[in-house]
């Protein structure tokens, strides 16, 4: 099967601020991601050959327009993505299939959510099962949580201390939602939300934008970047089903959209031991337990039960083995749906260029961006390395 592997390359990044953005709409958070990512590549509007945006809520945006329309760029191909809270990373995974292709040079891939003029508390939902009729998303991950905690003896203790490393990440990076770093106490003392998850376990709602632009290798090798542009090297989508809670044999204990794209995206890039040739990771904690999870769906530790004890031991620190989440991660951004999976390939990406915003990862050769939708329905992996 023929992939993509080193046939696409990252060249421009751009990504607001993430916050509680009051003064903005969603066309200037896009304008303002787009334009930096423009910039960053040394190119212009009329460069741009076709566009993939990604939103989820039909109130941020609709169809390709919803790019397009802000940025000026009519006339061109534009299509939007929606594919659950991987949606930003799925719309990346089509721009880059177009440009292996040959058929576009350029391309922009953005994403970009407002939620907070909603007016409302966690995310506008929909029922999806008749158990679970409102529902909420801690709600249902808890049930994954408890689960580990009765079969693998996880603790809350082990939930508070991803907390603590991600937000004393996040207090670093200059466009993170919670800039605060936070205690154990301060996590196991927060208020309940759904049990085990209190509310310092639980990522928050927040508005922003990113943007990547991409080409093939030979394009990259004449612009701005023509020495630190970013290989892609694999990108694997895996669609479980939506509903998992409906399989009598599924058990809670990790997420099989995951370990089936880390699966795909390792064997396309060449990874046989992930632990070892994976310098650092990106991963959608949109719970504390949930990063747990994503350690051991994703190959980072032998058993996956021994999540816990990876981050306990240092390892997923920032200058760990493993460093996870050193931008701060969905915990310290929070999670505008459609920009979230944009944002972490420009966090991978700025940290392969030694360029990060925040914590510097130590020489980094190979980095893992980890973007997961739905209540675990949805997965993708992406694979990105320096061009040396």
């Amino acid at each position: 099967m023929a992939g993509i592997r080193d046939r696409v390359a990252i060249i421009g990044v751009g990504c607001t601020k993430f916050g509680e953005l009051w003064e903005k709409d969603q066309e200037d958070l896009l304008v303002e991601a787009t334009h930096e990512a423009m910039e960053d590549a040394g190119v212009s509007p009329q460069d741009i050959d076709a566009i993939w945006v990604s939103a989820y809520y039909d109130f941020t945006g609709q169809s390709g327009g919803t790019a397009t329309e802000p940025l000026a760029l009519f006339g061109k191909p534009a299509t939007r993505v929606e594919n659950f809270c991987a949606s930003g990373m799925d719309a990346f995974r089509n721009a880059c299939f177009a440009v292996a292709s040959g058929v576009y040079d350029i391309v922009l891939v953005c994403g970009v959510e407002k939620l907070l003029d909603q007016g409302s508390r966690g995310l506008p939902i929909q029922p999806q099962h008749p158990s679970f009729i409102g529902a909420s998303a801690p709600g249902i991950f808890a049930l994954a949580a408890s689960r580990a905690f009765y079969e693998w003896g996880w603790t809350k203790e082990d939930l508070a201390r991803v907390a603590v490393k991600n937000h004393r990440n996040g207090a670093a990076h200059p466009k993170a939602h919670f800039r605060r770093p936070v205690t154990l106490e301060d996590v196991l003392n927060a208020p309940m939300i759904a049990w085990p998850l209190g509310r310092l376990d639980c990522c928050a709602v927040s508005d922003g934008a990113a943007a990547v632009i991409v080409t093939r290798p030979e394009i990259a090798k004449t612009t701005r970047h023509k020495d630190d542009y970013i290989l892609v090297k694999a990108n694997a989508l895996a669609v479980e089903s939506i509903q998992p809670y409906y399989r009598s044999g599924y058990n809670w204990l990790g997420f099989p959209a995951t370990r089936a794209a880390a699966k795909m995206a390792y064997e396309e890039a060449g990874i046989r031991d992930p632990q070892e040739e994976i310098d650092f990771a990106e991963v959608h904690d949109c719970f504390t337990s949930t990063e747990l999870f994503n350690i051991g769906d994703l190959g980072l530790v032998d058993d996956p039960k021994d999540a816990p004890r990876f981050v306990a031991d240092g390892l997923a620190d920032i200058e760990g083995k493993v460093p996870i989440n050193p931008s701060g991660g969905l915990k310290c951004f929070g999670h505008p749906i459609g920009a979230t999976g944009c944002r972490m390939i420009y966090e991978v990406t700025k940290q392969l260029q030694g360029r990060a915003d925040g914590l510097q990862v130590r020489n980094p050769r190979v980095g893992l961006a980890h973007n997961l939708g739905g209540p675990g329905a949805v997965a993708s992996v992406t694979i990105l390395a320096r061009r040396d």
